[in-house]
């Protein structure tokens, strides 16, 4: 009995933190940092003809289905390729004609009706120069050019040719190379610093997800019908082998297979939603209602009141198959066991793929292939150490109880979408206080249950609670008691960014509490709303920028979301701060601009943009606004900008510790005050 609540009690554990991701440190869609789109490499070559005639080379590697375009590109279409050589006055060289290109690709576009001409995978130009002064150590020059897969960005590199040591830099558009020869050490370091940051931001997010992931099919261990499958197949190989080394050696196949089919399934997820799935799956309203639905769906099965079956004839026909002997034979049973087992799997693998999907790239194949792996484990580790088979627990209703627990974590997560979709159509339905109360009564439902006061279908009965079911239900009620005085105004610091803002509240300043803006009777400008904490934010650019320039303000600038997790917690953790507030509110004009806004422009402003993407509503606008200026899609994202809309410092993405974006913040007022 003991081990069976020990048991318990860690999967309860485990499946909190799956199903609150979200909450505890994930990350979802649009809320994510987001990697920074760099589609394409550029490198080069010097060519010295003579002491004053040198041919500069420009190579360029593109990522697959990326078109870079040419400079030849006709009128009416996409951005053309160009070049601007520094100095621009008193050069010391001259160019000798225009730039050849190497071979191109033309295509008819319906979008700007010309002919495109564009390169992929890879294209070089050459630029021939003729030297005034044969000792002109190098030539700077900035390429220009428009990228375009599913959307366009516009790119700039400051490319150095370096005649004395035959050599090429390449800087991208963020770092000041005009003083190359003092600071480029320097300027390179922080470029290889903000790129090894990235990386490793995208490879601690995947390697969560794969740890979450593996934590859910640990969870699907202990289900009825997995759990009592282990002894079985694992008696199955050890018995029906010629020896013992071949018994292990079919239990460890069999687990490979298993792994094998679930990430085939994570492929299948990946080539539909794509690289897109980061904004159009996170922030679409169809969308996050159909996982609302779907997971509302898995959450009623889990609880018992049906089981979601594959047709039967599949598992007959793969079952046949399994009797083929060799490794097809054992391919076949590990598919039989994913259909035999698909009613307690199949909605913790949908969750899983659910959430992955939301993130984009290969997220559903690192999800999949977490889960997979705590699924083969135990074959294989059982196969090794037979002896291990007799510690098992035997089956019994502890089983379902599993599932009961996973069905009311299930249904909690199924209401985030829900108030995503709300979120992000702006109807104000599901507030604040109704989500809470939601969820209150969804625990308060769960706690009923683990103290045995709540009997479900398949359920055995319960003469006594275990001591695990005991602290599982403390547990619970524990998380009730905090959430309650949310109710009330209490800002839940603990699970920010789950439930819906303070400002989606029916009492946004706590019961009885008033705005001390909207009390004193200050105007709010055109274009302004109070956003988190009173802080005048901007929703419009211009209208920020020219508010800024009349306060002598720096302006800093909220790449932001309706249903963006990270987004919500920066606001509620770290500034919520009061020296982080401080500066919010004396120092700088916010401007938040949704990239998730279903608002749709006017008709003047809707059409295509000179990048190439389709601008139909505000969040169109912002998300290509970020990507042509920036060079990114994420949120959240801030930028310190002077008035002429120039960088003060490097921008940041998610930064949760508040003493760095406080340090942030201060550098980019100093330089601010300083110019």
């Amino acid at each position: 009995m003991m081990r069976k609540t020990l048991t318990l009690l860690a999967i309860f554990m485990l499946t909190t933190t799956l199903a609150f991701a979200q909450v505890f440190g994930g990350e979802q869609g649009f809320g994510s940092g987001g990697p920074k789109f760099d589609p394409v490499k550029w490198s080069g070559e010097v060519e010295k003809i003579s002491d004053t005639e040198y041919i500069l080379h420009y190579d360029v590697v593109i990522e697959k289905d990326w078109h870079v375009y040419s400079q030849f590109t006709p009128a009416n279409g996409p951005n053309p390729l160009r070049f601007e050589f520094l100095p621009e006055n008193d050069a010391t060289y001259t160019l000798d004609g225009k730039a050849i290109e190497s071979p191109t690709h033309r295509e008819y576009s319906d979008i700007f009706e010309v002919d495109e001409v564009f390169w992929k995978d890879t294209g070089r130009i050459s630029q021939k120069v003729i030297l005034k002064d044969p000792n002109t150590p190098f030539i700077k020059s900035i390429v220009k050019h428009q990228t375009c897969k599913e959307v366009c960005i516009n790119q700039e590199f400051n490319i150095v040719h370096d005649l004395v040591n035959t050599k090429v830099l390449v800087f991208d558009n963020y770092t000041d190379f005009e003083n190359y020869g003092i600071d480029t050490n320097n300027a390179k370091k922080e470029k290889k610093l903000d790129q090894n940051l990235q990386h490793q931001e995208k490879d601690e997010g995947l390697w969560l997800l794969f740890f979450l992931s593996f934590l859910g099919g640990l969870a699907a261990l202990l289900t009825p019908c997995v759990f009592p499958m282990i002894p079985m197949t694992v008696s199955f190989f050890t018995k029906q082998s010629k020896s013992r080394a071949q018994g292990i050696k079919n239990a460890i196949i069999y687990g490979l297979c298993i792994i094998l089919i679930y990430v085939v399934l994570g492929l299948a997820v990946t080539a539909i939603f794509g690289e897109t799935a980061i904004v159009e799956v996170s922030t679409s309203v169809p969308f996050n209602i159909a996982f609302f639905v779907l997971l509302v769906v898995f959450a009623i099965s889990f609880l018992g009141a049906f089981e979601i079956m594959l047709p039967q004839s599949w598992a007959n026909k793969v079952d046949s198959q399994a009797d083929r002997g060799g490794l097809v034979g054992i391919f076949f049973m590990a598919l039989a066991l994913a259909i035999v087992s698909f009613s307690c799997t199949g909605p913790i693998v949908g969750t899983a793929l659910v959430e992955s999907a939301t993130k984009g790239g290969i997220a559903p194949i690192i999800s999949m292939l977490g889960f997979s792996s705590a699924i083969a484990l135990p074959f294989a580790l059982f196969a090794l150490f037979p002896g291990w088979l007799n510690s098992l627990p035997k089956s019994g209703g502890w089983l379902n109880t599993v599932k009961v627990v996973l069905g009311f974590l299930e249904l909690g997560l199924a209401f985030k979408f829900l108030s995503n979709a709300d979120l992000v159509a702006q109807t104000n339905i599901l507030e604040r206080e109704i989500f809470l109360a939601i969820i209150i009564a969804i625990l308060v439902g769960l706690t009923i249950y683990l103290f045995g006061k709540l009997k479900l279908p398949h359920d055995s009965d319960l003469n006594h609670i275990s001591v695990g079911r005991l602290l599982l239900g403390l547990t619970t009620l524990s998380l009730v008691i905090y959430m309650i005085p949310g109710l009330w105004g209490a800002p839940l610091k603990l699970i920010s960014g789950f439930p819906p803002p303070m400002k989606n509240s029916e009492s946004p300043y706590g019961v009885g509490g008033k705005s001390a803006i909207v009390s004193s009777d200050k105007e709010i400008p055109d274009h302004a709303e109070l956003g988190p904490h009173d802080l005048l934010s901007f929703t419009d650019y211009d209208a920020g920028v020219a508010y800024a320039k009349k306060e002598n303000k720096a302006i800093l600038l909220d790449f932001t979301g309706y249903a963006c997790i990270n987004c919500r917690r920066m606001e509620e953790r770290v500034w919520s701060d009061p020296k982080v507030l401080n500066i919010l509110r004396n120092d700088v004009v916010l401007i938040s601009l949704y990239g998730d806004s279903r608002e749709e422009l006017p008709e003047s402003e809707q059409g295509v943009s000179a990048s190439g993407r389709r601008i139909k509503t505000v969040g169109n606008k912002w998300n290509n606004f970020q990507i042509e200026r920036y060079g990114i899609l994420a949120a959240p994202y801030y930028v310190l900008l002077d008035h002429d809309e120039k960088e003060l410092n490097t921008p940041v993405s998610y930064t949760p510790d508040i003493n760095e974006y406080l340090a942030w913040l201060k550098e980019g007022i100093t330089r601010f005050n300083n110019n």
